[in-house]
């Protein structure tokens, strides 16, 4: 019995003295594993665009530029914050791209029911996301609370104020009514950068009366374009017709013209003939004898006397 009791107190005396080797190992590694993990958490980055928050136990300690810092291990802890723009959408074709917001629907000036696809750029500045983290906590319940929330009722307002037919004809317009609108109602640290209406849905029965009205008006155009080139052609058919009787006028009248004128000369002519035969009576007999060839008719009317000229007697002989 003796024997076997020390051979026991041997077995167990080596058993302890194995394990503390082991035991010093185990917290060994578990020192430097913990160095490591202190190290690895002391130091961090914020890129380009964020903005980070110092947290020392909970309390924030101040907000970090982009870059390298350190901080302390487990007491420390950082937080970032986006600085680049942000979206928020509502009306999206897939549904999934604007997360749980519903669709805008609004109703026009006239009664118009409208389902809109509304865009709205935004970011936060550099100097608030101090606010930001410790009023919001996030960008995203920033954009819920501030964005999210007051933005629609806004978007309807405005809409509101247009008729069917007006909004889309001044899209500019109230596409920049709406973005003054949400901008005035937007009191927390986040800057609107644009504000963009990318579609109107009126209802089909709408839009099919307002094609059926802008085909009757294309026809109405059209029947007035019409009548414009007719009374286009009729202006130039009276102008032309204006231009041929002005030209048979001017004929008409140069030709009187040229008949009274050619009259005139020949009652002058006549006239002046006249005065000359009223002077010189003998003038028809030397007329006559200018133009006589000097032959007798070969035929003769039975008891007609043969033509003669009527020679005057002759003047005295000079003494």
């Amino acid at each position: 019995m003796t024997d076997t009791q020390g051979n026991s107190n041997r077995l167990q005396q080596h058993a302890v003295a194995g394990s503390r080797p082991i035991g010093s190992g185990i917290v060994a590694l578990a020192i430097v594993l913990v160095l490591i993990a202190a190290v690895m958490g002391s130091w961090y980055t914020i890129d380009q665009g964020d903005r980070g928050v110092l947290l020392t136990n909970g309390a924030l300690s101040s907000a970090v530029d982009p870059g390298l810092h350190f901080k302390l291990p487990w007491l420390q802890r950082v937080e970032k914050i986006s600085l680049r723009q942000q979206v928020i959408k509502w009306g999206c074709e897939n549904q999934s791209d604007c997360g749980n917001l519903p669709a805008m629907q609004a109703y026009s000036r006239d009664q118009q029911p409208a389902n809109m696809r509304v865009t709205v750029n935004f970011h936060v500045p550099a100097a608030e996301v101090s606010n930001v983290y410790i009023n919001y906590g996030s960008i995203e319940a920033l954009a819920d609370r501030v964005i999210a929330r007051k933005a629609p009722q806004e978007i309807k307002t405005v809409f509101g104020q247009y008729d069917a037919v007006s909004v889309i004809q001044n899209r500019a317009k109230f596409n920049k009514d709406v973005a003054d609108a949400i901008s005035a109602v937007t009191d927390g640290p986040v800057m609107i950068d644009s504000v963009q209406v990318e579609n109107i849905d009126f209802s089909d029965a709408y839009e099919q009366a307002v094609e059926a009205r802008m085909t009757a008006q294309v026809e109405v155009q059209k029947q007035e374009q019409n009548l414009q080139q007719e009374k286009i052609k009729a202006d130039i058919a009276v102008t032309q017709a204006k231009g041929r009787a002005d030209s048979v006028k001017a004929e008409a009248e140069a030709s009187a013209y040229k008949t009274k004128i050619e009259g005139e000369a020949t009652a002058e002519a006549i006239k002046a003939r006249a005065a000359a035969l009223a002077n010189n009576p003998l003038l028809v007999e030397l007329t006559k004898a200018e133009k006589w060839d000097g032959q007798l008719p070969k035929s003769m009317i039975p008891g007609s006397t043969v033509p003669f000229l009527e020679l005057g007697t002759p003047a005295p002989a000079a003494n």
